[in-house]
This record gives structure tokens, C-alpha cells and sequence, in this order.
């Protein structure tokens, strides 16, 4: 955790408390990716972004024990929609006096390095896309999101994305923009 009253430029957050249901009876996040649990290897590339701290927005003990320990654990009950993982990233994003926050989701395992990378050079709010659909990873400027409330449900921060201008976005390559929903995603050539 960053000292008190540290002003820090970027933070990157892994959104990693989802439930899972399309994926069958086992957790997603800790199914194999290349030889490590899918949720450690977006962690992975999140923290070769080159953020200033990082933290985890987990909803399971299982989650949170396999991830580097240079993550903040930030806890949120079990079952709770994408939204209230966004809210706990703001907020968390906001306890460390954070400017910016890179936010990344747990079950993207392969978003290359050097996308978040140009996401953090940006000096604005920015995103990715992929046919057409606004899309985490997203660097969020801490001050675009004060007045900002998440939509409800697995929306997020949907209508923030949204407002962007067509400049701000990057395109990902559609290896990238696949995430893990079901057993067969596990599978990069499937």
C-alpha cells in the first residue's frame, strides 16, 4: 500500500471477484493458462504496465492467495455484479490519492503488455475497442470519475466508455479481446 497522503500518478486494478456462472462449477479465474491460473497471468501483465501500485478487486480467498503479492487485496462480497466491482476500484483508486487507474479484467489473459503500456503514456481518459464495442482495459482519470456512478448490474463503467471521443480508444488485435467465459475459451486456437 502506498504511504499516506502520497500522491500517486497510476494505479492499475484487476477486476477479479466475477462468479463464474457461465463457466461451469469451478472458478474461472484459477483454471490453467499456459501452466498458471488464468487470473495470475492477466495480473501478470497488468503489473508490466508500469503503474505506480496495484491492487485486486477479489471476491475469493482462492483468487486472492494465487495472486503476486505486490497486489492489494480489495474485497468484495460474493455474487455482486461488475458494478460493484467498479465501485470498489474507484474508491480504492481514490483512498491512495491516485490521478489515474488502469483497470484490467481478470479473465483477459491476453492483452499484451504493450496495450496497457499505451494506455498509460495517454494523458486522458482512454479505452480499447473491438468491433466496434468500448471495452476494458481502460485508464480512467480519477477526476472523470468523481461524479460518476457505475450502472447497475454487469455494466460498469459502460456510459463513461461511451463518452469518450473516437481518439481516445485503441484497437485490440481479436486475440486480445477474447475473455474467458466458458472451458472451450481456455483454449487460445479454439
Amino acid at each position: 500500500m502506498p504511504q499516506s497522503g502520497a500522491r500517486l500518478k497510476t494505479v492499475g486494478i484487476l477486476l477479479a471477484a466475477g462468479c463464474s456462472r457461465r463457466f461451469g462449477e469451478s472458478d474461472k479465474l484459477l483454471a490453467p493458462w499456459h501452466g498458471e491460473p488464468l487470473v495470475r497471468a492477466a495480473a501478470r501483465t497488468l503489473a508490466a504496465a508500469g503503474c505506480e501500485a496495484l491492487a485486486a478487486i477479489v471476491s475469493s480467498e482462492a483468487v486472492g492467495d494465487v495472486l503476486p503479492e505486490s497486489y492489494a487485496l480489495c474485497r468484495v462480497p460474493p455474487g455482486q455484479p461488475l458494478s460493484a466491482s467498479f465501485r470498489r476500484a474507484r474508491d480504492w483508486a481514490l483512498e491512495v490519492g491516485a490521478e489515474r487507474l488502469l483497470i484490467a479484467l481478470g479473465d483477459m489473459p491476453a492483452i499484451a503488455p504493450d496495450t496497457l503500456r499505451h494506455l498509460v503514456a495517454r494523458s486522458g481518459s482512454t479505452a480499447c475497442i473491438h468491433r466496434g464495442i468500448r471495452m476494458p482495459p481502460a485508464l480512467l482519470r480519477v477526476e472523470d470519475l468523481r461524479g460518476f456512478a457505475p450502472e447497475e448490474g454487469d455494466r460498469g463503467a459502460r456510459g463513461l466508455l461511451a463518452a469518450l471521443p473516437e481518439d481516445a480508444l485503441r484497437p485490440l488485435a481479436e486475440h486480445e479481446a477474447r475473455d474467458v467465459d466458458y472451458p472451450q475459451d481456455l483454449n487460445p486456437g479454439g
